[in-house]
């Protein structure tokens, strides 16, 4: 049987470090193995790494919800909206089809009713409806009510927690970007949550989930975000780039370039110091001498003219190969200052036009 208006507190926490544990030993792993170099094209393997990671995390949070059973506003089949008349409605009308005496061949009959009655009870009482808003059914249980310190107490324990296990967990230069990513997240989930938690009344327009409270959204985040964090982990570690090795692969490149260079010129050198040292004598008898040579000993010598124009060829494929390497650097560097930045502009677009009344 479900669990009664979503229960929360210790549940919760379990089930949060139950999920944490999942996506860290289990489905890191079995990302990384989809994102393994040379298993498939780059394209297809980050497609493939996403879409494997928003179904697992659908199907484990659809479970998750399910488990924990409707809410009072799905039970009664009322909005967060409904006037204090329509739940009367809705509440007679359930009440008459799941009345024990109707039902005496249903063991679950009472237990239904009464499940009906408890939230009728809740939402009936504008006080109760609102604890049960922002806090669920364990706010109702325990005769919770909205105190800011202590909510902002219970709010830094939270993210300083996750905060440091983000951090932890994204040590290294590999997982530079993941790192972003996940505080990028982090941030985005706080300033939402501190949102939905503050403001008076209903935050969310009466088209978004209408049926969904305060608290459920800020479950869904806490639930969601063990699996956002470790798909940062496993795609962020698929696109690092090593700058460093980039570095090094370009200075070795302009090193070799300096070497053909050098070699060419000496090369050069060489073949004017001999044109000027045969040069300079008698033009008739080198002409004699050079019609006795036989045809065999004319071989052709390399002259500064090809040399030349063979340092041209070497400096224009060694200039190419240089290019490519400061091109892919730029590039690399430019997306990786940029990314976050973007992703918080667009995060606080999206944001503020959802929830703006």
């Amino acid at each position: 049987m479900p669990d009664d208006g979503n229960n929360g507190g210790g549940g919760d926490d379990l089930s949060g470090l139950s999920g944490f544990f999942f996506y860290v030993f289990i489905v890191h792993p079995a990302t990384a193995w989809i994102l393994r170099p040379g298993r498939f094209e780059r394209k297809k393997s980050i497609m493939y790494a996403i879409g494997f990671l928003a179904l697992l995390a659908a199907v484990k949070t659809g479970m998750e919800m399910q488990a924990k059973g409707p809410n009072h506003y799905t039970l009664l089949g009322v909005n967060r909206n409904s006037s204090p008349l329509d739940i009367k409605r809705a509440y007679k009308k359930l009440s008459l089809q799941l009345h024990p005496d109707k039902n005496p061949n249903d063991p679950l009959a009472s237990e239904k009713f009464d499940r009906v009655k408890k939230a009728y009870d809740v939402l009936m009482d504008m006080e109760f409806r609102e604890v049960y808003n922002k806090f669920g059914q364990d706010g109702i249980n325990s005769n919770k009510r909205f105190d800011e310190t202590q909510f902002f107490i219970e709010l830094g324990v939270f993210y300083v927690t996750w905060g440091i296990m983000a951090y932890v967990l994204t040590l290294g230069k590999r997982s530079g970007l993941a790192r972003q990513w996940t505080f990028t997240g982090l941030i985005v989930m706080l300033v939402v949550e501190i949102s939905i938690m503050t403001s008076r009344g209903n935050p969310f327009p009466s088209w978004f989930f209408p049926q969904n409270t305060e608290y459920e959204a800020v479950w869904l985040l806490h639930t969601l975000f063990p699996a956002f964090m470790n798909g940062c982990r496993s795609i962020g570690g698929y696109l690092y780039v090593d700058l460093e090795a980039q570095t090094r692969q370009l200075l070795l490149a302009l090193q070799e370039q300096n070497k053909d260079i050098l070699l060419v010129l000496r090369d050069v050198q060489i073949g004017v110091q001999n044109i000027q040292a045969t040069g300079g004598g008698g033009g008739g008898n080198r002409s004699a001498n050079n019609s006795a040579v036989s045809p065999i000993s004319a071989v052709p010598r390399a002259t500064p003219t090809g040399k030349i124009k063979e340092l041209q060829e070497r400096l224009q494929a060694s200039n190419s190969t240089v290019q490519q390497a400061v091109t892919q650097l730029k590039s690399d560097n430019k997306s990786n200052s940029n990314f976050g930045f973007y992703a918080m502009i667009l995060g606080y677009v999206a944001f503020s036009y959802i929830f703006s009344s």
